[in-house]
């Protein structure tokens, strides 16, 4: 396609502060996941993100699941394998969700004081809220209440919304954010910290809300360049669409855990390691076309990433800081 860089960047970046909510002084930092995956495709992107001395989150930190709404078992299977992925053994098959995650390690080498620290996950507690225990309709406030019930040491709080569930925001400019909040208690997780926040994560089912934001390229997109969708590898739209959320959100939260880690652009939106590289799951990718992808013989399912349990998944291309460019499994 042969996108200036620099013409690139200035869309991008154009897009994401018109897509960028407000939050007052709460300073919850958000990613909107509804442009990143049709505007225009990263080519020749030169420019590292940019580190702003923040702390990157490090140590052995476990990923806390809040259920709000109806989910079924099946469902919770697919974000669990997913999350539960993330540290697989090397025993699983290649192209895995691991070695998709191994590109985050990159950005703690960049600066000394991160050098020494390196980042663990694995799989927490799963809490249910299956009555809505705070209505069908949420304001942020609400979304980091409900993320306060994780363990607020040690962990990333995920906040999964259900497809019967609207959001401040959901679907209008944003599919899921990630952003801080002050911790109830007085040890913080991140080393050198003295402000004691906590992570969180929130993302929702877009299945019967805006598949077509949220959920391509496994629902025909509202706009931009139009191709048919593809089979979901998990035979759930909603449920495959919010991996893909999650694991931006996830890379986000990691390399920019509290504003002021590695970004680009304004703070109040910023371009993270996962909406550098938007639209982009293979080779070959360009507006519209997610790229060259891997193919399941028996579903016809598209996926780039093999996962724990057998699962396959399509992950979103990450900015890698060694080779500054956007990088992907296949």
């Amino acid at each position: 396609m042969g996108f200036n860089s620099g013409q690139w960047l200035l869309k991008v970046l154009v897009v994401a502060t018109l897509f960028q909510v407000s939050l007052g002084s709460s300073r919850l930092f958000q990613v909107s996941l509804a442009t990143r995956k049709l505007s225009e495709l990263v080519q020749d992107q030169t420019q590292l993100l940019k580190y702003h001395n923040g702390p990157l989150l490090s140590g052995k930190i476990t990923i806390n699941l809040i259920w709000y709404g109806n989910f079924k078992p099946s469902q919770k299977a697919i974000v669990s394998d997913f999350i539960s992925s993330l540290s697989s053994p090397s025993k699983t098959t290649q192209p895995s969700v691991a070695a998709w995650w191994k590109t985050t390690e990159k950005y703690y080498h960049l600066t000394s004081s991160e050098k020494s620290n390196s980042l663990s996950l694995s799989l927490g507690r799963q809490i249910l809220d299956q009555k809505y225990s705070l209505g069908k309709s949420l304001t942020t406030k609400q979304i980091v209440a409900l993320a306060a019930k994780g363990d607020q040491k040690n962990a990333i709080n995920v906040v999964l919304t259900s497809a019967d569930v609207a959001v401040d925001g959901f679907c209008m400019n944003r599919c899921g954010t990630h952003g801080s909040a002050s911790g109830a208690t007085k040890t913080g997780h991140v080393k050198g910290s003295k402000n004691y926040k906590f992570a969180y994560i929130w993302v929702g089912n877009s299945e019967t809300q805006c598949p077509g934001q949220c959920a391509w390229p496994f629902h025909q997109p509202i706009y931009g360049p139009q191709s048919p969708p593809l089979v979901a590898p998990n035979n759930d739209v909603g449920l495959d669409g919010m991996v893909i959320n999650l694991a931006s959100l996830l890379a986000g939260t990691a390399t920019n855990p509290f504003g002021n880690g590695y970004f680009q652009g304004p703070a109040e939106a910023p371009l993270e390691a996962a909406s550098a590289c938007p639209g982009v799951y293979g080779k070959g990718a360009y507006p519209g076309y997610a790229g060259d992808l891997l193919q399941d013989a028996t579903t016809g399912a598209s996926y780039n990433a093999n996962g724990a349990n057998g699962r396959k998944y399509l992950l979103p291309a990450l900015y890698n800081p060694a080779t500054s460019s956007c990088s992907t499994l296949v």
